[in-house]
């Protein structure tokens, strides 16, 4: 098992060193400060931007305290304890640092807008590996992703440099959804990782389309402020999700779970028309 680690480690270390070999640099496009909705209320610079960010530290600091207060979310490992704890603390952070920088968008404080979001994308890694694959091995890899997070920001800023940021951030993406319908979950309620990762998307979609999206609404909102209100929901599920699923005493993956309802339709659909045909023979008498 722990040559396989190692040989899983070391292909995945070859894997990015290759990739930024042969793949150009991505600098920051000083157009990813022109946000739509430059409006000012009460005083406040790009205000619904910068508002929109209450939700996160609303969201993070109840799933902080309920983690610690009376094991209301039932973590029965250490491990979980350690990577939820820094989920919710980089989601409550997220709403600092985007209204930090939504006050005066620009790459410094861009810096603290993607920190939090960082230290949140790969706690969240590390208690995947901790509920699928190995507890050890999961709870071990906690700080070792952080720092990964961490020193693509740096690298990001000293180097004018997005391809190893875009990895932290887009590999979640996909590895997570992925892990949540392939592996067998520990927890109940698995199907709540796919919705986080559906309004994820959605968010990503708004954030792209933030100019469209706020002509289309007459200058009402923006896409960007949208995105806000819609990622705050990833962390609203994931919260709904501990506080809801119980330890399963049989853990089947959810593509298995899949799989037997969908046999158990057809069963059932033939069966109805075995019954229907039964019926269709029975002889009328006058």
């Amino acid at each position: 098992m722990k040559k396989r680690t190692a040989l899983a480690w070391g292909v995945a270390i070859i894997c990015f060193v290759v990739l930024m070999l042969i793949t150009p640099a991505i600098p920051q496009s000083e157009e990813y400060h022109d946000f739509a909705d430059q409006r000012n209320y009460f005083g406040i610079p790009n205000t619904l931007n910068v508002i929109s960010n209450f939700p996160f530290l609303v969201v993070g600091l109840i799933g902080l305290v309920l983690c610690y207060y009376g094991n209301y979310f039932k973590l029965s490992l250490q491990g979980e304890l350690c990577g939820w704890t820094f989920f919710f603390i980089g989601v409550a952070a997220v709403a600092i640092g985007s209204s930090y920088y939504h006050l005066k968008p620009n790459d410094a404080r861009l810096v603290w807008d993607r920190l939090p979001m960082t230290v949140a994308f790969t706690s969240i890694i590390a208690i995947f590996i901790i509920e699928r694959v190995d507890a050890r091995k999961g709870t071990f890899s906690i700080i070792p992703l952080l720092l990964a997070g961490v020193v693509s920001i740096l690298y990001w800023r000293f180097f004018d440099d997005l391809r190893p940021y875009a990895l932290v951030q887009f590999v979640p993406c996909i590895a997570i959804p992925v892990m949540a319908i392939l592996l067998p979950p520990m927890y109940t309620h698995s199907t709540y990782w796919l919705w986080a990762a559906g309004f994820y998307l959605l968010a990503k979609i708004e954030e792209a389309a933030d100019k469209p999206i706020y002509n289309l609404t007459h200058h009402i909102v923006s896409g960007h402020t949208i995105k806000h209100l819609c990622a705050s929901m990833v962390p609203v599920f994931l919260t709904l999700m501990l506080a809801k699923r119980e330890v399963l005493e049989e853990r089947v993956s959810l593509l298995q779970t899949w799989r037997i309802s969908r046999t158990k339709v057809k069963e059932n659909g033939t069966n109805v028309d075995n019954v229907s045909c039964t019926y269709s023979v029975v002889p009328v008498t006058a």
